[in-house]
């Protein structure tokens, strides 16, 4: 079986935050279940460098737009490795071959009669003397009356054109623009309001999407689908390829999507394979993105896809809710974050990954609290997980010189770690990383007990081969553990596995065949409860 996984495109205007790395993480906890079961992965995902936001920061700076977009692009790529990310492609927006690709799917769609010119009236600032991209664009949005931008709505998901904007205003200068009328090429989406309705009931009908996914969606779709403009007077990004229209650049919303496909195109270019199988009826697709993005992945995308004919259309929505800050929401605007290159700076990436993932936004909005993350790694992660591994292989080494006893692992034992791997493994499946990890950690919890149980420290002087059994039963328990919890842990994992010498590479339940175990130390180490008000300290005093 073929899996795709596309996990968003971050604009590269900014440093990513934590709020970023929650709803991108499940891509990769996805990416390493399917290759440990042995299916075929192709995992995306880019640098947005075309956007306005790159734009807007390159004139706060007084600088060029590529200049913003190499810096944080190239921060992007730092923080996903030292977070584990295993993208087969990590591209960018604004390479020649993307942009080729965007073109010619621009030319595909105009070709069906899918895109069409239109006259339209469009915001225009007098002061700054230009037409306005909808992100420079602000004011209240007409549905929930709260602050918007001109293309998107925050608050309530509303995708918008500036001119529904209530109160508008420039964002550059402040003065209230005008209109003028200007020619656009528009996307045929209302031609595709029947194809859509069928594709998301199929949806939830096998539970394939998230239900805020499932809910929005049928709210666009129940107001009826409008077709949507695909070009824009924007300073960067993919030029329209007609004839007389150069100026005039693909609208980022058609663009970043397709960046999905220019992304798979880019792999097959580089490694020289063929990525139609990523493209066909057979594939399962996982779409992993913020609740933001939602209409971009069941209604944009699925939308383009069926006008090229391509198949499937995404299977999976995997789209978080959002994820709050000290109960406050996250704000980059006002620097209420916690930023990715400052995190990893002071923390593991596995705690960071635990945390994120125990506490995701999966059905309804989690908080990040600096109390509960340190708690969390001290109690969970260090005080149940590392502790059981450290005692265990500790005892061995010391009782054993490090001689893994050899006995025939418990039938009771296997029987539970069997349905571990079943059960964890349909959780990832289905996107509910959350369950599986917490599936794996009442294992954690069975082993201490049965350490505590059994008493290993007296068996050894009173039954030495009860003791054996003992040890080799938790030594099959780490290690399966340690396995299952790669897609989950893969740091603290390797450290396990070199620690007892396995090399396991699918996703099944195994024998230690290792006879020693090597190098023994601590897969975490204790953080200072003292910690949380130095990082609420610093949180609170980082500048606006």
């Amino acid at each position: 079986m073929s899996i795709f996984i596309g996990g968003a495109w971050a604009y590269a205007n900014g440093s990513l935050h934590l709020g970023h790395i929650s709803s991108l993480l499940p891509g990769d906890i996805l990416a390493r279940y399917y290759r440990l079961k042995g299916e075929k992965v192709l995992y995306v995902s880019g640098s947005d460098c075309n956007g306005t936001p790159i734009t807007v920061r390159a004139k706060q700076e007084g600088v060029s737009p590529k200049v913003i977009a190499d810096r944080y692009h190239k921060e992007f790529e730092d923080c996903f490795s030292r977070l584990g990310f295993s993208y087969d492609t990590y591209t960018r927006t604004d390479t020649a071959h993307h942009h080729k690709i965007v073109q010619e799917i621009f030319l595909k769609l105009l070709d069906k009669g899918l895109i069409y010119k239109k006259e339209i009236e469009q915001t225009y600032c007098e002061h700054c003397q230009q037409f306005l991209p909808d992100r420079y664009v602000e004011g209240i949005c007409p549905v929930c009356k709260e602050p918007s931008r001109g293309d998107q709505c925050d608050n309530c998901s509303t995708i918008l054109e500036p001119l529904e904007l209530l109160e508008r205003k420039c964002k550059i200068c402040g003065h209230e623009p005008t209109t003028r009328f200007t020619e656009h090429f528009y996307f045929f989406l209302s031609s595709f309001q029947n194809v859509l309705e069928n594709y998301t009931q199929e949806a939830e009908d096998n539970t394939l999407w998230r239900e805020n996914a499932i809910s929005l969606t049928k709210r666009y779709l129940k107001e009826g689908l409008q077709d949507r403009a695909v070009s824009r007077d924007l300073p960067i990004g993919v030029s329209v390829p007609v004839a007389g229209y150069e100026d005039k650049k693909v609208y980022v919303w058609i663009e970043a999507v397709s960046g999905y496909y220019t992304a798979s195109k880019l792999w097959a270019k580089e490694t020289a394979s063929d990525d139609s199988t990523f493209w066909d009826s057979s594939t399962q697709s996982y779409y992993v993105h913020g609740k933001d993005n939602i209409p971009f992945h069941s209604i944009i995308w699925p939308g383009i896809l069926a006008g090229l004919g391509k198949e499937p259309l995404p299977t999976h929505i995997v789209s978080n809710e959002y994820l709050t800050l000290e109960k406050k929401k996250l704000s980059t605007s006002k620097n209420w974050a916690v930023w990715v290159p400052d995190i990893l700076e002071r923390y593991e990436p596995d705690s960071i990954r635990y945390f994120l993932t125990i506490n995701a936004p999966e059905n309804r909005d989690a908080d990040f609290s600096w109390k509960e993350f340190i708690y969390s790694h001290n109690s969970e992660l260090l005080g149940a997980y590392g502790n059981f591994v450290n005692r265990t292989l500790k005892f061995i080494e010391k009782s054993f010189d490090g001689a893994i006893p050899e006995k025939n692992i418990t039938t009771n034992i296997q029987d539970k770690v069997n349905s571990l791997y079943k059960e964890v493994g349909n959780c990832i499946e289905t996107a509910a990383f959350k369950l599986g990890l917490e599936k794996v950690f009442e294992t954690v919890r069975f082993s201490n007990k049965y350490f505590d149980e059994q008493q290993p420290w007296k068996q050894i002087k009173d039954d030495a081969e009860s003791c054996k059994q003992t040890l080799a039963n938790c030594v099959y328990l780490i290690a399966n553990l340690a396995h299952i919890l790669t897609p989950y842990l893969p740091f603290s994992s390797r450290k396990v596995k070199e620690m007892i010498n396995t090399t396991e590479k699918e996703w099944r339940a195994f024998l230690v065949k290792s006879q020693h175990v090597s190098n023994v130390e601590p897969l975490f180490e204790r953080i200072d409860p003292g910690k949380i008000q130095e990082e609420i300290e610093r949180l609170n005093n980082q500048p606006v």
